[in-house]
C-alpha cells in the first residue's frame, strides 16, 4: 500500500488543528455577539491567522496614539509655528506615524497647517487600540464628512451610487490643491 494513499492528517495539519484549538480556547472569554469566529470556508492556515488577529485586537491595549512612542510623541501647538517650521515638522511626524503603522488617507485637500492642527488636535490624543499583526495598519481618514469625499475623492462610479441610494445634490467634483505623496 503506497504511503501517500492514506488519509491520515500530517505532522502539519496535526500542529495546524491543535493552534486551532488553542487560538478558540484563548478567544472564549471575549466571545459576544461582535465577535464571529465562524471562519466559513477558510483553510486552516488561513483560518489561524484570522483568529490569531482576533486574539491579538481583543488583548491589545487602547492608548492615545501618541504614547505609541517612546518618548510620547509631543508637538508643538500648530499657532506657535511659523510655515517652514511647521512643514518640516509635518514632514517628519507623518514619517513617526507610519513607523507605528498608522496611515494618514484623504489628505489632498487640507493645507499643511490644516493636516498638522487634525494630527495634532485629532489624531495623537484619540485612544486607538495598539495591535502588531505584520502587515496591518491604522487608516486614519482626514476628513469630516461626505460632502468633503465626495467634492475631492470619489470617483465617478461612487458618486453615482451615493447619488442614487441618498437622492441628495451631489458637491461638484474637484480636485484637491495639495497633492501629497504620503507613505502607504
Amino acid at each position: 500500500m503506497d504511503m501517500s494513499e492514506t488519509s491520515q492528517p500530517t505532522i502539519d495539519e496535526v500542529d495546524l488543528l491543535l493552534a486551532n484549538a488553542r487560538l478558540r480556547d484563548e478567544l472564549e472569554p471575549y466571545r459576544d455577539e461582535s465577535i464571529d469566529t465562524s471562519t466559513g470556508r477558510m483553510n486552516l492556515r488561513t483560518e489561524n491567522e484570522y483568529l490569531a488577529s482576533m486574539l491579538a485586537w481583543e488583548r491589545a491595549p487602547a492608548l492615545p496614539i501618541a504614547s505609541w512612542f517612546t518618548p510620547v510623541l509631543e508637538l508643538p501647538p500648530p499657532d506657535s509655528l511659523d510655515d517652514d517650521s511647521l512643514n518640516e515638522l509635518l514632514s517628519a511626524t507623518i514619517e513617526k506615524l507610519y513607523s507605528q503603522k498608522v496611515v494618514l488617507r484623504f489628505t489632498d485637500h487640507l493645507s499643511n497647517r490644516e493636516l498638522y492642527k487634525i494630527i495634532y488636535r485629532d489624531i495623537l490624543p484619540c485612544c486607538e487600540k495598539k495591535v502588531e499583526i505584520p502587515g496591518k495598519f491604522l487608516e486614519w481618514r482626514c476628513f469630516e464628512d461626505t460632502d468633503t469625499w465626495l467634492r475631492y475623492y470619489a470617483d465617478a462610479v461612487e458618486r453615482r451610487r451615493y447619488q442614487e441610494e441618498h437622492d441628495v445634490r451631489m458637491p461638484p467634483s474637484e480636485r484637491p490643491k495639495y497633492r501629497r505623496d504620503l507613505p502607504h
